[in-house]
């Protein structure tokens, strides 16, 4: 008999600082920079993001979306016998000790199971739910908890108005669970490091002190240029792998990064606006966290039903790119 890896919960977490277009507006008007509504709106379908107060890193917003994860599965943090985290924000300079390796401590998880954390930028959740797949498939584990979470807005530079105002903070989770029924039918991953300066924050550390700049850095057209052409191709790669068409498609879930790429990515496949979850607007672009998050708002307000199939994709800096296909 074939095992297969199901989602049981799924879970959120928004820092309660809420910041709209205004309130950027205001900001950067302080520094010199014109921005408004109408503009941001315009170029990316964003009107509000959420930031991080002080203090709060990368691990809180995860460990509250875990909890609100494990809560809808139905089971104990101590059941989980993995975690895999997608981050490009962690809590710490060199990403250790791991992000994942924080939650499970805030958890109380206290089995030894194993974490780790996984770098893809906006594609990471992508990266994280295959190698979860992966994991659940080989038998090695059984219940793993999947979390994208970022606190981008503390490599912005709101000096530069073309990037700051696109990102947001947040998390998602997911449990997976080990299943006799298909549940994840396949992903496919890509990356062509050919397009690592298009979209990378350049700085690094040596002798503990930051060399070079430690904000994010995007060319915004040459992101989009190779959005548009990606997300379509495995799209219909992950399709191809499950034995599905895009007319079996109920909910498409892209990374939540620019209204334009999303609604873009919809048509090419032939699927209607109504039938792709949509947060960007309220969430800003929050990288790893974005597609988790979307796909939690959409379980919870009751759009996503059991037995329907989810086609998730998402593109990041790397460059970075793949999909899944799952029935919830």
């Amino acid at each position: 008999m074939s095992t297969y890896s199901k989602i049981i919960g799924t879970g959120s977490c928004l820092p309660p600082n809420r910041v709209t277009n205004d309130d950027l507006t205001r900001i950067l008007g302080e520094k010199g920079l014109e921005t408004s509504d109408e503009w941001i709106v315009s170029r990316s379908g964003i009107s509000a993001r959420h930031y991080v107060a002080s203090g709060v890193v990368a691990s809180d917003l995860a460990t509250e979306a875990a909890t609100h994860a494990l809560a809808m599965a139905g089971i104990q943090a101590s059941e989980i016998d993995l975690i895999i985290l997608a981050t490009s924000t962690p809590d710490f300079i060199g990403g250790f000790p791991s992000t994942a390796c924080v939650v499970q401590r805030k958890l109380g998880i206290t089995n030894d199971c194993a974490a780790l954390d996984v770098q893809a930028v906006c594609s990471g959740f992508i990266y994280a739910l295959s190698v979860a797949d992966n994991f659940i498939k080989s038998g090695m584990h059984k219940k793993v908890l999947v979390i994208g979470a970022e606190v981008f807005s503390r490599i912005l530079d709101f000096n530069d108005r073309t990037t700051c105002v696109l990102f947001g903070d947040g998390a998602g989770a997911l449990v997976l669970t080990a299943s006799d029924q298909p549940g994840l039918h396949a992903t496919k991953l890509h990356a062509d490091g050919r397009h690592t300066d298009i979209l990378c924050v350049k700085g690094s550390v040596t002798a503990g002190a930051l060399q070079g700049s430690g904000f994010l850095h995007m060319d915004g057209q040459a992101v989009f240029k190779l959005a548009v052409s990606v997300l379509e191709k495995v799209a219909h790669e992950v399709l191809a792998a499950s034995n599905m068409d895009a007319s079996q498609v109920d909910w498409l879930i892209p990374h939540q990064a620019n209204i334009r790429i999303m609604q873009g990515t919809a048509k090419k496949l032939g699927l209607p606006l109504e039938k792709m979850v949509v947060t960007v607007d309220q969430h800003g672009n929050t990288s790893a966290a974005s597609i988790p998050l979307a796909l939690d708002v959409a379980m919870r307000d009751g759009r996503i039903k059991t037995g329907q199939n989810i086609l998730m994709e998402a593109v990041g800096g790397g460059f970075t790119w793949g999909a899944a296909l799952a029935t919830i």
